[in-house]
């Protein structure tokens, strides 16, 4: 069924906000939009060369970022965060997730959700959450209902991980594309997005717009171009009329270029 929510009754003043908005509380997470960064670990602030994004993790967390499109890897016998190579930027897993950690503990009424571009097993992955204390936060998909966020945030499962490899056990660790369907992502300029099924099946109860150029390597200035308004929102659109219903995880490039977090608000009808 198609979600565009254009018109949502307002929220009474006072009301409890989840994800920044009373009137998401009630929804279940399958037909809510997030924000969502690509790459997200790679990043200018920190210094990573060829960086797809601005600021830090815990910076994008700040400004809005709900969904994260991170890659892990082993490097100088440990498990990090990089990119393709971890000599143009790393930072160790475990550091990354204390960072999200972190900003979940204080912020209790936010949901979240990760792609993961699994470089290392699944009880590595696992063992790096127990040992940021994250593992608690995990939300496992039982494959009937989806809850609201509401009953996410009251259960204090608020964080929904995904693998593009591997797969539970744990159970938290949950295979990307048994729950997700994507469009594809290898563009080069604005003028080649498609809604092209990608990977997973377009039966799979979750969405992720992938909406970034790279000509040949991201860059701020594609990224304003990618993310103005009208080419995110109308692409979102028509992908949703494709798909059947509206994106749940929206990722982009350079997030601070353009108007992403307003495109998310639309979908959601905020």
């Amino acid at each position: 069924m198609l979600l565009l929510l254009a018109c949502v009754e307002p929220a009474p003043p006072g009301a409890r906000a989840c994800n920044g908005h009373a009137e998401l509380c009630d929804r279940a997470f399958d037909t809510v939009a997030l924000a969502g960064t690509h790459n997200s670990m790679s990043n200018e602030e920190d210094g990573w060369e060829l960086p797809n994004q601005p600021t830090t993790l815990g910076h994008q967390l700040e400004d809005g970022i709900r969904a994260m499109l991170l890659d892990t890897h082993e490097w100088n016998g440990g498990q990090y965060l990089c990119h393709g190579y971890c000599e143009l930027g790393e930072t160790p897993l475990v550091d990354g997730l204390v960072v999200i950690r972190d900003f979940l503990d204080m912020h209790p009424d936010e949901v979240m959700a990760f792609i993961i571009e699994d470089g290392i097993t699944a009880d590595e992955t696992g063992a790096a959450f127990d040992a940021a204390d994250l593992t608690r936060l995990t939300y496992t998909w039982g494959g009937d209902r989806w809850p609201t966020l509401g009953e996410m945030i009251d259960a204090d499962q608020r964080l929904l991980v995904t693998a593009e490899s591997g797969g539970p056990p744990p159970e938290w660790y949950q295979h990307a594309w048994d729950l997700y369907v994507d469009t594809p992502y290898d563009f080069q300029s604005v003028g080649e997005f498609d809604c092209d099924v990608n990977r997973g099946d377009v039966a799979n109860p979750l969405f992720l717009l992938n909406h970034w150029v790279e000509d040949p390597v991201p860059s701020a200035e594609l990224a304003a171009q990618a993310n103005a308004y009208e080419m995110l929102h109308d692409r979102a659109i028509d992908c949703a009329t494709a798909f059947g219903r509206n994106p749940n995880l929206v990722a982009v490039d350079w997030y601070t270029e353009g108007d992403l977090l307003a495109v998310v608000d639309a979908l959601n009808g905020v």
